[in-house]
C-alpha cells in the first residue's frame, strides 16, 4: 500500500512541476480557471466519459452482431422450411438407397443417369436422378498386400448411393 500511495505522490509532483513550467514559461496553462486540482478533475471526468463511451460502442456492436446471427439463422429456418415444402408438394417422390454402379462414358467420367434410373426402378418408382454418388479405388489384390492403395491394373469405379425417384 505504501509503494501505491508513493507512487501516486511521484505522478502528482511531476504533473505539478510540469504545470508550473508550463505557466512559468509562457504564462497561464489552458487549464489555470481552478489550478491544478480542477485541471485533475477535469481529465478524471474526460477519462470516465472516453471509458464510459468505449464501453457504449462495444456494447452496440455485440447487440448488432447478435440481431445479425439471429437473422442468418432464421434464414436457414426459413430456407429449410421451403425446401421441405417444395418436397412435398412434389407429387410420389423419395430419396432412395441403393448402390448401383455408374458406367463410364465416352469422356472417361461417370455416367450416372442410366445407374440413377436402375436404383429408381428397383424400388419401384419409373425413373429418377442421382443425388448422392460413391467413388471407389479399386486395386488387384496384390497391390493391397504390398501395402499400396494404387498402381496398375488399379481403376476408379463410381456408384449411385442416393437417387430422387418418381
Amino acid at each position: 500500500m505504501g509503494a501505491a500511495r508513493a507512487g501516486l505522490v511521484t505522478c502528482v509532483l511531476v504533473l505539478s512541476a510540469g504545470m508550473a513550467a508550463a505557466q512559468g514559461a509562457g504564462g497561464a496553462a489552458s487549464h489555470d480557471k481552478g489550478g491544478f486540482l480542477s485541471w485533475m478533475g477535469h481529465w478524471f471526468e474526460q477519462s470516465a466519459d472516453n471509458f464510459s463511451a468505449g464501453v457504449d460502442s462495444v456494447r452496440k456492436r455485440f447487440r448488432n452482431w447478435g440481431h445479425e446471427a439471429n437473422v442468418a439463422a432464421q434464414k436457414t429456418v426459413d430456407n429449410t422450411k421451403a425446401a421441405a415444402d417444395a418436397m412435398a408438394r412434389l407429387p410420389n417422390t423419395r430419396v432412395v438407397h441403393g448402390h448401383e454402379q455408374c458406367k463410364t462414358a465416352p469422356n472417361g467420367a461417370p455416367d450416372c443417369v442410366a445407374a440413377a434410373e436402375a436404383v429408381c426402378k428397383k424400388k419401384g418408382f419409373k425413373g429418377g436422378s442421382s443425388v448422392d454418388m460413391t467413388t471407389a479405388e479399386v486395386c488387384p489384390a496384390e497391390i493391397f498386400l504390398a501395402g499400396r492403395n494404387t498402381g496398375p491394373g488399379c481403376h476408379t469405379e463410381t456408384f449411385v448411393s442416393r437417387a430422387l425417384c418418381q
